[in-house]
């Protein structure tokens, strides 16, 4: 795989079928992300139901910071229910 040419929003195919995996699969009916650690520390994502969607790519520091921040729970307002603008 040329890694000069991945780019974030790319065709999840074009990483190919192979190394991907579904960390956080659970009950939720087969819908989930998928991850791919990628050969220079880049991680990719995808959603499983749509495996020739865009790939999401996030450097390794972009990943450990999100990680970081969720196990400190500042992603906790994302389990939330939906939320209700001041509008309605």
């Amino acid at each position: 795989m040329d890694l000069d040419h991945i780019y974030n929003g790319m065709p999840a195919t074009d990483l190919g079928t192979e190394g991907w995996s579904k960390p956080w699969s659970g009950g939720n009916g087969g819908s989930c992300v998928e991850v791919m650690r990628l050969g220079d520390g880049r991680v990719a994502l995808r959603q499983s139901t749509d495996p020739a969607g865009p790939a999401l790519i996030y450097t390794h520091h972009e990943m450990e910071s999100f990680i970081r921040g969720a196990k400190a729970g500042e992603a906790d307002f994302l389990l939330a229910g939906p939320s209700v603008s001041a509008a309605e």
